[in-house]
């Protein structure tokens, strides 16, 4: 079973959001563009992920809509939404304010840009804001491995 022993999912709400990479490197399953399917193995404890631009914020913010009206497979939970940097600096206000509005509806972790990251190799150190979502992560896959 590929998902055997994780015990977290990192879904992208749109391509290129970064799961992958988060997946590699946090740890957990990086199950894609779908709802992981704990009925088949699949860890149930929810990562979404999408990049700061406008178009990653809205597919974050449809995904967090499916997610309330139920439109997904029975076991599945939302940990936090990680919001990948698009590119580096400060987000225009406009995106600031969508990010205060995701924040509003759900646990949020910013990923700063890390240009590292974008040639696929590997930091000594990660940035303070990804220790914290390392933390979380730790966390979340410590709650799905205790009996309910």
């Amino acid at each position: 079973m590929r998902h055997h022993g994780q015990q977290v999912s990192w879904v992208t709400t749109h391509g290129g959001a970064g799961a992958s990479t988060l997946a590699r490197v946090l740890g957990g399953s990086d199950i894609g563009r779908r709802w992981p399917d704990p009925a088949k193995g699949e860890p149930g404890q929810v990562l979404l992920v999408a990049r700061t631009h406008n178009a990653g914020m809205r597919a974050a913010s449809h995904a967090l809509n499916a997610l309330r009206k139920g439109d997904h497979p029975a076991g599945v939970e939302l940990v936090a939404i990680v919001l990948v940097a698009d590119a580096p600096g400060s987000l225009p206000r406009a995106l600031g304010r969508r990010v205060r509005v995701l924040r509003s509806a759900a646990e949020v972790h910013r990923v700063p840009w890390v240009p590292a990251w974008r040639l696929g190799d590997e930091i000594e150190q990660l940035p303070r804001a990804v220790r914290a979502l390392a933390r979380r992560v730790a966390a979340a896959a410590g709650q799905a491995r205790r009996p309910r």
